[in-house]
């Protein structure tokens, strides 16, 4: 797989790491010791009251700012929509890599997928579909807060949330592909990145809010996931030729793909599975990348034993 010369998609976040906040009066012992030092107990008062007087009248963002000021903290701290703390992808030359590489990927699976809206060649759910809407990708370090999915740690892996239409990775989970899961390889990473915007896709088709007659939200759940894995597959076969992908990064996405399977992950009761085994993983993917038509990818309107 070559990303060398491709866009790089500008719909990204470095959220940061950590909240970005220091001890609360972290700053203001020493900036009030050096004024006593400088103005004299009345000059220093004098310009407290000044000071006091703005913060009174100034709209909220600069009370924000006065106040992080003044206590040490960061003024956009606990904001999702904006980064704070030091960047992720500066951390260190592999996490400044792993960015670089998800924004080319999520560059090309926008244009993937405004195309297939374009054309109308999408499973079809009775939801218009005006056009593509690229999602975010924000990246962070240990936890993070979302636009309505709550605050997960990186414990919980990449994951999407519907609410603000955003995917959320760490991106020392691709370590984690490579060492703890066993699933090395740029093509690995790329086809959790493509997953992640296949729930994106399903959200806009409305396919999130499918179900099946007789079948429990773990059911359900296996369907879109086997069908996220699918749109993956479509999007690996679009880009193809543009970003030269091989055999060797097919068999990259096929083990990634068996190795997060319910039962490769310990599950034994078919019953808990909510992502599909490694064979059901494996068979959609493939299914998306030799074929290409997303329409091919709809798993509510197959048979549970076809799955």
């Amino acid at each position: 797989m070559d990303t060398e010369g491709h866009r790089r998609s500008d719909n990204f976040e470095d959220r940061g790491a950590g909240g970005g906040r220091r001890a609360a009066g972290g700053m203001l012992p020493a900036l009030f010791g050096g004024l006593l030092r400088t103005l004299g107990l009345r000059g220093t008062l004098i310009l407290v009251a000044v000071v006091g007087g703005i913060y009174f009248l100034a709209p909220d963002g600069i009370k924000q700012a006065i106040f992080g000021l003044f206590s040490g903290g960061d003024p956009t701290a606990g904001d999702p929509g904006r980064p704070t703390g030091s960047s992720v992808c500066a951390a260190s030359p592999a996490f400044g890599k792993a960015c670089d590489f998800s924004r080319v990927v999520l560059a090309s699976t926008e244009d993937v997928w405004a195309a297939s809206f374009a054309k109308g060649a999408l499973p079809d759910y009775k939801r218009s579909a005006s056009g593509y809407r690229n999602p975010t990708l924000v990246v962070f370090s240990g936890g993070v807060a979302t636009g309505g999915c709550g605050n997960p740690s990186s414990a919980v892996g990449p994951f999407y949330c519907p609410a603000d239409q955003k995917l959320y990775i760490d991106p020392s989970f691709y370590d984690t592909m490579a060492r703890r899961l066993r699933a090395p390889g740029d093509f690995a990473q790329a086809y959790v990145i493509a997953h992640e915007v296949g729930h994106h896709v399903q959200n806009l088709l409305g396919a999130n809010r499918v179900a099946v007659p007789g079948e429990d939200r773990n059911q359900t759940s296996v369907r879109l996931e086997l069908q996220a894995d699918c749109l993956a597959g479509v999007w690996g076969h679009t880009a193809r030729a543009s970003l030269s992908i091989n055999d060797q990064d097919l068999r990259e996405a096929l083990v990634a793909a068996h190795n997060i399977g319910d039962d490769a992950l310990g599950h034994r009761n078919e019953a808990t599975f909510t992502h599909g085994s490694s064979q059901q993983r494996m068979r959609w993917f493939k299914r998306g990348f030799d074929g290409g038509d997303a329409r091919r990818c709809d798993t509510f309107a197959a048979l549970p034993d076809a799955l």
